[in-house]
């Protein structure tokens, strides 16, 4: 794998261990500078443009804290500049000031290669539904 989208998947991860325990900072920072970026939030945002983007981050960092959130890839792929992962982000958190409780968010994460370091460019995530093929 490509060594600055390896040190850009550990920003990431770091990032998201900070959101989930209320700071949305280092998630932001993770971010290209463009009005081009977007945001398909979990939580039913749709955003485009990085003001827009993170300052939704800042509402999501709000409503957390105490928590953890760990990125498992099942896909990382690489095109040129552009590069993509698939999988889950899992943890505990504590939304709104409630209990502690496991959370599980399915994400694909698009980045772009600028100047020789990537970037996240989008982001779609949601909760998984229930597999309806099971009774």
């Amino acid at each position: 794998m490509d060594p600055a989208l390896s040190r850009a998947l550990e920003r990431v991860a770091d990032a998201l261990a900070a959101i989930a325990a209320g700071d949305p900072g280092p998630y932001a920072s993770c971010w290209a500078d463009s009005a081009d970026v977007t945001l398909f939030g979990a939580w039913g945002p749709m955003e485009k443009g990085h003001h827009a983007v993170t300052q939704t981050f800042e509402w999501v960092g709000s409503r957390f804290s105490e928590g953890t959130l760990v990125p498992r890839y099942d896909v990382v792929e690489v095109g040129g500049d552009l590069a993509y992962t698939v999988g889950t982000e899992r943890g505990s958190v504590r939304v709104d000031g409630g209990e502690a409780r496991p959370m599980t968010i399915r994400v694909t994460h698009v980045y772009k290669r600028i100047q020789d370091d990537w970037w996240l460019v989008h982001r779609h995530a949601d909760f998984p539904p229930a597999d309806q093929r099971r009774p």
